[in-house]
């Protein structure tokens, strides 16, 4: 088997911004980078559902969480690329622009496409992380202990 590649570990990270970010805001990202490259579907997007899995605190002997709704999408772009997606949830549409961002990241686009929809949708995930933590760090409560007389 193939090792991971650093290309291999960039596209994780970006097919993991794609699925994660709100679609409103890939939507407005995509529509207003203008791209509109020509493809053809190799798998059209369709919803089913995965089992999700955990493992009490990150060690131990998995378990099954229950079922997640996800939508999947794959595309080859007319230049060959060939892009994927998967998202959680039934929104078609954000899955085909998460693979057309994909399959376009493996082409002379991916600068461009960088700027305009990755940088941006980065920020915002890392804005939304620091709020979260600034709100749970806000009641964050402090014990100490205090030592009586002579140790």
């Amino acid at each position: 088997m193939d090792r991971p590649t650093e290309d291999d570990a960039a596209r994780r990270d970006w097919m993991g911004l794609l699925a994660r970010a709100p679609a409103e805001a890939l939507q407005k990202l995509w529509g207003d980078a203008g791209a509109t490259p020509r493809f053809s579907w190799l798998r059209p997007p369709e919803t089913g559902a995965v089992m999700v899995r955990g493992r009490a605190g990150g060690v131990g002997a998995v378990f099954n969480l229950g079922e997640m709704t996800v939508t999947r999408a794959s595309l080859a772009l007319d230049c060959g690329a060939v892009g994927h997606a998967w998202v959680q949830g039934r929104d078609r549409r954000k899955a085909e622009i998460a693979a057309l961002v994909d399959a376009l990241m493996q082409t002379a686009a991916a600068p461009r496409l960088r700027a305009q929809v990755l940088a941006p949708l980065a920020e915002a995930e890392r804005a939304r992380r620091d709020a979260r933590a600034r709100k749970a760090a806000a009641t964050q409560v402090a014990f100490f202990t205090m030592a009586r007389g002579d140790a």
